[in-house]
């Protein structure tokens, strides 16, 4: 693949009085044409620094990043303009035009001093509003959009630029969940399809990891590691950078889950591969009851036992005997929880007067 924008001994950050402040150094790293390429970290890490210092919005404190082999500075305004084309998070400020008027705008490089549309130009415009899926809104003004209809409309945007190169800040930030992963889809697509180079920063982790040809991590103390997702999932780079109390990292899966504590035992019997079986020992485990498949290495008493039935229902035993059948997980939990405390509290109290002195 082609390397379109390569990074050489990089330092980003910002001049303060005095001198300057340095937020990531000593960056190697290069995208390809024909990849989609997530940028994950922390909070701070300098994600939006860096790529506002790749698009040329701010300059670098050291070394320097080249565009198709030659360094960015080089470049004029207009030149750059078509090979680059930048969604920030901050769109407020464009107001008192339609959504296919600030479509338009991405057309500036190639429409000349008085920026008129040819029709090329608007058949551009009008499927790219049809890629984002924002055609009906092409007529509302900016300021009646919400957050996300703003987003998509600057995505739409930077894609009728029909750059080589589109660098994204956190592009999917204001969508509902269907249009994260319908965005990151249609980048995707665009980068395969086009030989485009996609390089977005982005806190939706596991998407990333399973929609992204190449993962970024950058950290202020670990520095920048980059690779296949799941080369960084094998060698536990995404662990080391975002593993945390409370976390566990599923390799195979890609994929965080919450590590639930549990305070007591209960055997749940059934065919642990169904779904009814997995969705009620999640249940379980959140309400900090731990299910366990045998008595084996099972703490405290098995008075009360769950079977999943396979057929939909779920049943509650108390010293064997069946005392409630249910067909929701959460009539479930409404009764076992007080169940397991009569039980114990029976238990203690029977030790008890079996044994008065200990």
């Amino acid at each position: 693949m082609n390397v379109s924008i390569e990074l050489k001994g990089l330092s980003t950050g910002y001049k303060v009085k005095g001198g300057r402040k340095v937020i990531a150094s000593d960056l190697n790293a290069s995208l390809s044409s024909g990849e989609m390429t997530c940028l994950l970290g922390p909070n701070g890490a300098g994600k939006s620094t860096l790529l506002r210092t790749l698009a040329a919005f701010q300059p670098a404190l050291d070394g320097k990043v080249e565009v198709s082999g030659r360094d960015i500075r080089m470049y004029k305004n207009q030149d750059l303009a078509r090979l680059v084309s930048v969604v920030l998070t901050d769109n407020s400020g464009i107001k008192n035009m339609t959504a296919e008027e600030v479509v338009a705008m991405g057309r500036s490089p190639y429409t000349g001093f008085w920026g008129r549309l040819k029709e090329k130009d608007r058949q551009v415009v009008r499927k790219c509003l049809g890629w984002v899926g924002i055609e009906d809104l092409a007529a509302r003004r900016m300021q009646t959009l919400s957050d996300g209809e703003r987003q998509k409309v600057m995505i739409a945007k930077a894609i009728a630029q029909e750059t080589p190169i589109i660098l994204l800040d956190e592009p999917t930030a204001y969508l509902d969940y269907p249009s994260k992963i319908a965005m990151m889809l249609l980048l995707h697509r665009l980068a395969k399809a086009m030989k485009k180079t996609v390089f977005m920063s982005t806190h939706d982790l596991e998407h990333a990891l399973q929609v992204a040809d190449q993962v970024w991590l950058l950290d202020r103390e670990l520095g920048l590691t980059t690779g296949l997702p799941e080369d960084l999932s094998r060698d536990g780079s995404v662990e080391r950078y975002f593993a945390k109390e409370g976390l566990l990292f599923d390799r195979e899966r890609c994929a965080f889950s919450i590590e639930h504590e549990t305070a007591r035992d209960v055997l749940v019997e059934g065919d642990a591969e169904s779904l009814d079986y997995r969705l009620c020992c999640k249940a379980l485990v959140r309400n900090a009851i731990r299910p366990v498949t045998t008595m084996e290495g099972m703490q405290g008493s098995v008075d009360v036992r769950i079977r999943v039935s396979g057929d939909g229902t779920f049943r509650l035993l108390e010293k064997g005997k069946e005392t409630i059948k249910v067909e929701k997980i959460e009539h479930l939990l409404h009764t076992i929880v007080p169940t397991i405390t009569k039980c114990q509290i029976t238990a203690i109290r029977e030790a008890a007067e079996m044994n008065p002195y200990e």
